[in-house]
């Protein structure tokens, strides 16, 4: 354990090290992007949204999409759920309006209900809703048009939990085996900074993974299951 702890502090310290270095010799850049940091250097960053969700499952029931005819952003046949996501990471500035970083974090997509704050309902419903959920390992950049507003985008892979997702529709007689599976996310966003540490913003993150599968027993026949959802989040983003 202490091996693990003192790796992740050098690595840690290496990542921090590096832009740094290289900062010391590149002259100061008075661009769009963190304006007052020469270029090569970089910040260390946690970024939080919360938005609302849409979920569709080809071959499976889970929801429907946006655009599908299921209704508007705030409501649709199978109700929106309010999703989150916590990341963090660090992003070095590759030209005079140009950032470029990693990002790893946690993404929910519409497991809580925040109305039963309060009320006798349970907040928690994880066991129960089984939304997409699961850790993000990826990329992210943003160009600054102006000193303070920005256009954002990033991707990568999303590790989906499916809660195990198994049911016997005995209706049907459809068998679902799921469990946790791999997957994608991208999104694209823009807002504005208030200043060099702090900005805000909304973006549109898509989260895609594979389900597991369908057993039709009359018929002897699988079919995979592809879940997805899309998210519209407010967007505050901390540098340091």
């Amino acid at each position: 354990m202490k091996k693990t702890l003192l790796s992740i502090a050098f690595l840690s310290a290496g990542l921090a090290f590096v832009p740094a270095t290289f900062a010391q010799d590149a002259p100061p850049s008075s661009g769009n992007y963190q304006s007052s940091q020469p270029l090569g250097s970089g910040n260390w960053l946690i970024d939080l949204s919360v938005g609302r969700t849409d979920g569709y499952s080809r071959n499976s029931d889970f929801g429907s999409g946006f655009g599908s005819g299921s209704g508007s952003l705030f409501n649709n046949k199978n109700g929106r759920r309010t999703g989150y996501s916590v990341l963090g990471g660090y992003r070095w500035k590759v030209g005079p309006d140009l950032g470029l970083g990693v990002e790893a974090g946690y993404a929910d997509l519409g497991n809580y209900k925040l109305s039963n704050l309060g009320s006798s309902g349970s907040v928690n419903q994880l066991s129960t809703q089984n939304a997409l959920h699961g850790w993000m390992l990826g990329g992210n950049g943003r160009i600054n048009l102006l000193p303070q507003w920005y256009i954002s985008a990033h991707a990568g892979y999303f590790h989906a939990n499916n809660n195990g997702g198994a049911y016997n529709d005995t209706l049907h007689q459809d068998l679902f085996h799921g469990g946790d599976r791999g997957g994608y996310y991208a999104g694209i966003g823009t807002g504005w900074d208030i200043n060099e540490r702090f900005g805000l913003g909304v973006k549109y993150d898509y989260f895609h993974a594979s389900a597991g599968s369908i057993h039709d027993v009359p018929t002897n026949a699988d079919f995979g299951v592809r879940r997805s959802t899309g998210i519209v989040s407010l967007d505050a983003e901390y540098r340091f």
